[in-house]
């Protein structure tokens, strides 16, 4: 991998995008290698750090990527906006909880990594925008994501103008969890509380929030989880007052 970094770090999946000379921009390869890295994911990952190098998280696409691109084929630019769906979609459905740390820039498609992301924090000074109106396009690939973050009413200002806004804002509307100075003492601070719930019930409260069962299925879901190995650990370490295994394990 040339364009990521990615290091396991106990329980924790660093991934790292590491062009800081693009400003972390997205071109071909470093899609294929998001892609790779989040499909990778192992039973053994409790989360997934997502950051970038340099002095911006992701300023969306690279120059010489959008400047390749005039010259596709409609069908030829449908593959490519494929394979950005893939990327997105593999991250929103990674099966792990996704912390992601941004900091100076995060525009276009830097905003659809943020939204496709479980938790989201920000520094003060990061400016967002849903850019592509001002290249002429749209970010139809990203919206999804982006509306099921931002909803209707943020996405038809700030789609629509392609304005750049502040961390402020983004807290305002949804598209980041927490806006803090120090950063990794933020980010530390989320993952401890991560590793603190069982592993599997992380895993199984994610696909709760993404698949929206019904009534029937909320019910067989907590039934599975109550009887289940971690559910019984943690029903018995709560009443007995003791600290349930996965934390002794994961603090050690």
């Amino acid at each position: 991998m040339q364009a990521l970094q990615v290091e396991q770090d106990g329980d924790l999946l660093r991934v790292t995008m590491a062009r800081p000379e693009q400003r972390n921009a997205f071109d071909a390869g470093l899609i294929a290698e998001l892609t790779a890295a989040f499909e990778g994911v192992g039973d053994d990952v409790r989360a997934v750090l997502l950051a970038g190098e340099g002095k911006s998280f992701s300023a969306g696409a690279d120059v010489d990527w959008m400047r390749s691109s005039i010259e596709l084929s409609y069908e030829e630019n449908v593959a490519d906006a494929r394979r950005l769906r893939r990327m997105l979609e593999t991250i929103d459905s990674c099966p792990v909880p996704v912390v992601t740390r941004v900091h100076g820039h995060a525009l276009g498609g830097g905003c659809g990594l943020v939204a496709c992301s479980d938790i989201v924090v920000a520094a003060p000074d990061t400016q967002f925008a849903f850019s592509e109106v001002k290249l002429g396009i749209i970010p139809a690939v990203i919206s999804p994501y982006a509306l099921a973050k931002i909803g209707a009413s943020a996405a038809r200002r700030y789609f629509v103008t392609g304005e750049r806004f502040d961390a402020a804002t983004a807290l305002r509307i949804g598209l980041v969890h927490e806006v803090a100075e120090n950063l990794d003492a933020a980010v530390e601070t989320i993952v401890a509380e991560l590793r603190s719930a069982g592993p599997e019930a992380a895993r199984h409260a994610k696909k709760l929030v993404l698949e929206r069962p019904d009534g029937l299925g909320t019910e067989r879901r907590i039934a599975q989880r109550r009887t289940s190995d971690e559910g019984q650990e943690g029903l018995r370490a709560f009443l007995e007052k003791r600290v349930a295994s996965w934390t002794s394990k994961s603090s050690s």
